[in-house]
């Protein structure tokens, strides 16, 4: 066998999918640090106008081409979640901007047991008894986590990142009611919201008569630097690596991997920031990351036992 073919045999052998998503779980853990790295630089909504344009100037392109090939015909299904979605954005930029890095990487994974439940009041699903069990213990690792130096106290950040988790499960729940089953493709829907995203982020920059080109002028390099780290690895990247891992691979292994994102986003909040936890914390932390996982596992082996 030549080396050129065994070269293309270990190739396939390697588990990409899988590497896939644990790369947007780095991605998208780290994402947290980075913005707030961002924040010392400028202000929440400059931030969020300056992120979210490039985001959306880097889709519009393939955007534009799917408009003309008729892909994108109910466009329309996207404008509210897109609305949502900036209250999400900026909920959670005003959390991370008030609380630790590792804080909000955690605590933003409260939206993987909100889900069901905001989708139990508008579908009038019940989900899984042990659903309710992973909420009891998420809520015991928040405790441990915040509590553990001197009684439980949520601080500003921290009550803006859980306001954003509830925000995600409402927008997770609001595309499966307003824009499943329509002329829409996943990247038509995502480009359309990171459009409405940026255009009311500039709005509420320029009614708060902040202006933008001249604060963007004056802006430093790491500021630059963090911004399209966020743009192309958290946003861009992590959408396409997302969408190939979630279908080369199993709904489990999708689970478990995607939910290793608080893990990296407090270790790289350790490493980078020097953020420290107590045994008590750390326990705390691992109750958050396990009951995550769990509840995305019976979550997806129950959708499979619905569709079969």
């Amino acid at each position: 066998m030549s080396n050129v073919n065994r070269v293309k045999e270990a190739a396939q052998r390697l588990p990409l999918a899988e590497l896939m998503l644990l790369l947007v779980a780095i991605f998208w853990g780290t994402s947290y640090g980075i913005a707030k790295e961002a924040l010392l630089y400028t202000t929440v909504l400059v931030f969020l106008s300056i992120r979210f344009s490039f985001t959306f100037l880097l889709m519009l392109p393939r955007l534009i081409k799917e408009f003309r090939t008729g892909q994108a015909k109910d466009w329309r299904a996207s404008l509210p979640t897109g609305v949502i979605l900036l209250c999400v954005f900026m909920a959670e930029t005003y959390g991370v901007l008030h609380t630790s890095a590792s804080n909000a990487a955690f605590l933003i994974s409260f939206c993987v047991l909100l889900t069901p439940l905001v989708e139990w009041l508008v579908f009038k699903q019940r989900p899984d008894n042990r659903i309710f069990f992973c909420v009891i213990v998420f809520f015991l690792g928040s405790y441990l986590l915040l509590g553990a130096q001197s009684g439980f106290y949520i601080n500003d950040g921290d009550a803006f990142i859980l306001l954003a988790a509830l925000l995600r499960a409402v927008m997770v729940v609001a595309t499966k009611k307003w824009a499943s089953h329509k002329q829409l493709t996943t990247f038509a829907l995502t480009g359309m919201q990171m459009g409405v995203v940026a255009f009311g982020a500039l709005l509420l920059t320029s009614i708060s008569d902040q202006n933008i080109w001249s604060v963007a002028s004056t802006l430093p390099v790491p500021f630059w630097l963090a911004t399209a780290y966020l743009v192309l690895f958290c946003t861009l990247f992590a959408f396409f690596a997302q969408n190939y891992g979630v279908k080369h691979s199993s709904p489990t292994k999708a689970a478990l991997l995607m939910g290793t994102e608080p893990a990296f986003g407090g270790l790289f909040a350790i490493i980078w920031f020097g953020e420290s936890y107590t045994l008590v914390q750390s326990l705390g932390a691992g109750l958050i990351i396990a009951a995550s996982i769990f509840a995305v596992v019976r979550l997806r082996k129950s959708k499979r036992l619905t569709n079969t």
